[in-house]
């Protein structure tokens, strides 16, 4: 892509990304892949960073906060499988691209962090943490209405893994759905234990 991209050519890269990176990915639920073809990513990216829009990678926002790469968040979208009407948080990088994708799909999607959920509003049908954690939040957790889903991922022993879960009425168990490049999210990284 040329150093500063006409507006055709970012439809035909949107278009380029849903074809060869979102669909080779298992990518198949029609919401979601319409939902990234309308969604301008480059509107969601500082100018500098503009030709790397709809690169499959994370693409840095300045601040330690990086836009998800696209197969990475369609993943986990479509295991969110949101329905039109449905609530959802959307905690982490703050750069409203996810959000956006959510409200085309036709869910009330709101942007908050972690840290301040604790407080927040409750009985989400959905969250969707736009970055890598550690280990997901009890705080975050309580956002869910029972039958909620959470899609994050999760960073285990050096891997990141793409996951999702569900809230019952007897808890909240997550099981991993792939693999992906999602950088984490800064300042919430795990406390280290006492170490001799």
């Amino acid at each position: 892509m040329p150093a500063h991209p006409r507006k055709d050519e970012f439809a035909e890269a949107r278009a380029a990304m849903v074809e060869s990176q979102l669909r080779p990915q298992g990518i198949s639920d029609p919401l979601v892949l319409e939902a990234m073809a309308a969604v301008p990513r480059e509107r969601f990216v500082p100018e500098e960073s503009l030709p790397l829009a709809y690169s499959d990678r994370a693409v840095n926002l300045g601040g330690g906060r990086f836009l998800m790469p696209p197969a990475a968040l369609g993943v986990l979208l479509q295991a969110l499988e949101p329905t039109p009407g449905e609530r959802a948080l959307v905690v982490g990088a703050g750069s409203g691209y996810a959000a956006e994708v959510l409200r085309s799909m036709g869910v009330q999607a709101i942007e908050g962090e972690v840290r301040s959920t604790g407080k927040g509003k409750s009985g989400f049908h959905l969250i969707l943490v736009d970055g890598a954690l550690e280990e997901v939040p009890d705080s975050l957790v309580a956002q869910l209405a029972i039958g909620g889903r959470l899609a994050t991922a999760i960073i285990d022993r050096g891997v990141t893994r793409l996951v999702v879960g569900t809230r019952s009425a007897g808890g909240f168990g997550l099981r991993s759905i792939g693999d992906a490049a999602v950088p984490p999210l800064p300042g919430l990284e795990r406390r280290q234990a006492f170490v001799f």
